[in-house]
């Protein structure tokens, strides 16, 4: 295979009913070498367990300002997702070899989505984020990530630690500095973000957890890639800002970057 530059596009979007019931997707296009590649997954979660499937085929989605439509036609699903915040957009990593850039494109979203016969209607969360260089040549050994979303809120977050480290939060689409960052609490400057009753969403290596439905990744990239570790959880949520309180749902996770 011939050298040639490194890209993926990656979207996530997620809704979370009242109840707590989830649904999270994931869609890449993946091209490096002459080669291009395109991935999506649906992950499904109620207060009993979590359910993934995944596909290496194409998909349908479309997006506006206001706006995304999404068609994962292998897998049955189909979604809506209309913003009711304001975007936000940065740079996260930049360096001679390539960048990552993250859109955090609608920090709360009302969402309708079809998955199979089931119908799910809530609040969500949809980004895109973008690679320039071969995530196996980003200076990192951690990063924390995660969405707060309630009906009156809207809260982002994304710590990387490594060689290079940055840590920043999104709040009702204004940008923030994280003081700190756990697995259970985000805490910012004049307000806190306390994650309780968490259920595991997956937990694994990505070998074990993404591998089995894009076999030829596992031809292509580096065997190193699949042993990163990562944990995701949905919990309860309640945040603390000028004297009054907010609940929600949060999605978050942690990612050890070993390579």
């Amino acid at each position: 295979m011939e050298p040639g530059p490194f890209s993926l596009v990656k979207w996530y979007m997620d809704c979370v009913t009242d109840s707590g019931d989830a649904a999270i997707l994931y869609c890449a296009d993946f091209c490096w070498r002459g080669i291009h590649a395109s991935y999506c997954s649906v992950l499904t979660v109620n207060e009993l367990a979590a359910e993934s499937h995944s596909s290496m085929t194409r998909y349908r989605l479309s997006s506006t300002d206001d706006q995304i439509l999404v068609e994962f036609p292998r897998l049955g699903v189909s979604g809506r997702w209309e913003a009711i915040a304001a975007p936000y957009q940065r740079v996260v990593y930049q360096s001679a070899s390539g960048n990552v850039v993250w859109n955090c494109l609608q920090p709360r979203s009302s969402v309708y989505l079809r998955v199979g016969e089931r119908e799910w209607t809530g609040l969500g969360y949809a980004e895109c984020l973008t690679l320039t260089l071969p995530p196996w040549q980003l200076p990192m050994r951690q990063l924390r990530w995660g969405r707060f979303v309630s009906q009156q809120d809207s809260l982002a977050w994304v710590d990387w630690q490594g060689p290079y480290s940055t840590s920043f939060a999104v709040c009702n689409s204004l940008p923030c500095q994280t003081l700190s960052v756990t697995d259970s609490e985000v805490v910012l400057r004049d307000l806190s973000l306390r994650m309780e009753e968490s259920f595991p969403l997956r937990a694994g290596r990505l070998g074990s957890t993404i591998l089995p439905g894009a076999p030829a990744l596992a031809r292509l990239l580096p065997r190193s890639l699949f042993n990163i570790e990562e944990q995701k959880w949905r919990s309860r949520g309640i945040l603390n800002a000028h004297g009054r309180s907010s609940n929600g749902w949060v999605i978050h996770e942690v990612v050890h970057w070993e390579l």
